[in-house]
């Protein structure tokens, strides 16, 4: 482990180790006399291409609490790689499609590999890394038991489900005039939600923790991952644009269905009666925030967001990880939350 309590230390010992994992997977992609299709790849991982480097890498979050999970629950860590490189390469998959249906020309500060390689070629990218993601949850095998590895492959498939199930509800937001709560908590159970819970689970089920412990990491993964959209939701209103990198309108401008959004139009109120007038400009979409916070719409999410952040620091503790990697994890919660107490 590290000598502090500090998740960028753990990350720059295990960072190494996870590059090595995923290149070893990866050069798969390049045999059959397709070495553009591995370039493809290298470049979405930010690895090649102009400005490759830490800030197009990202921050390989999910990756690296797999890997820490793994520590908390008694586990070594590096036995746990080939799980936390099928995360990494399923994440990235999932951004490259989602920039394909969000016409997102920019990941990451670089072009969308749609953009440069065409939108064909991208969906094939894509899917080449599902593929590798599948072919690396396997791996598994060769550092933990044979039902250890399909165990968490079994989980990782369902999540993997789970995931694009979320997508389409939240495509499909795109032409609802409203959608209830039940629908935008099941949306966010499964995009945002269900990969980082899969990490938490994946990471004790390799260290070998009985299924009560991987539920508890389980569930500290699920509402850590609900709060942390939430907490977005109300930055992409609220927030400073030099903490969220876009304008403080886009939400509002393009109609996204976030929490606080939601729980404004059940109102019916004015922000309702504003929302529904017509197009929404910048000038406008700034009366509406200062409209929606009025009716309570920013302390109804930042409730929730407190309220999930609570149950999941719960199932933590519930857990009982190692000390030092549960501190990690505690801390990880409440700086992704900007929690204090």
């Amino acid at each position: 482990m590290t000598d502090s309590q500090d998740l960028s230390s753990f990350s720059k010992i295990v960072y190494p180790a996870l590059r090595e994992e995923l290149h070893q997977v990866i050069n798969q992609a390049g045999d059959h006399s397709t070495p553009d299709l591995l370039e493809m790849i290298t470049y979405q991982l930010g690895w090649t291409g102009e400005d490759a480097g830490p800030k197009a890498e990202g921050k390989q979050l999910r990756a690296v609490v797999t890997l820490l999970a793994c520590e908390a629950a008694g586990g070594d860590w590096q036995i746990a790689l080939p799980a936390a490189a099928a995360v990494e390469l399923l994440h990235n998959f999932s951004l490259i499609h989602d920039d394909i249906e969000d016409l997102g020309e920019t990941r990451r500060g670089r072009p969308s590999v749609w953009k440069i390689w065409g939108k064909a070629q991208a969906i094939n990218t894509g899917d080449a890394m599902f593929a590798l993601a599948n072919i690396s949850i396997l791996n598994l095998a060769d550092s933990v038991s044979t039902k250890a590895a399909l165990q968490a492959g079994a989980l990782f498939h369902a999540t993997c489900l789970h995931l694009t199930q979320g997508q389409h509800l939240d495509i499909s937001f795109e032409d609802r005039e409203e959608v209830d709560l039940d629908t935008y908590w099941k949306m966010v159970g499964g995009k945002t939600a269900a990969l980082l819970a899969f990490c938490l689970q994946a990471g004790a089920l390799t260290a070998g923790a009985d299924l009560e412990i991987q539920a508890h990491y389980r569930d500290f993964g699920q509402y850590l991952g609900m709060a942390f959209q939430v907490q977005d939701d109300i930055l992409g209103i609220w927030g400073a644009e030099d903490q969220t990198g876009k304008s403080v309108t886009d939400d509002l401008v393009t109609r996204k269905k976030t929490l606080p959004v939601i729980y404004g139009l059940a109102q019916k109120k004015t922000f309702y009666q504003t929302w529904t007038a017509g197009d929404i400009t910048v000038e406008k979409a700034l009366q509406l925030a200062e409209i929606l916070q009025a009716e309570g719409g920013r302390a109804y999410a930042q409730s929730a967001a407190d309220r999930l952040t609570d149950l999941a620091l719960a199932a933590l503790q519930k857990a009982q990880p190692e000390v030092e990697a549960g501190e990690i994890l505690n801390l990880l919660a409440r700086n992704l939350l900007q929690r204090s107490n």
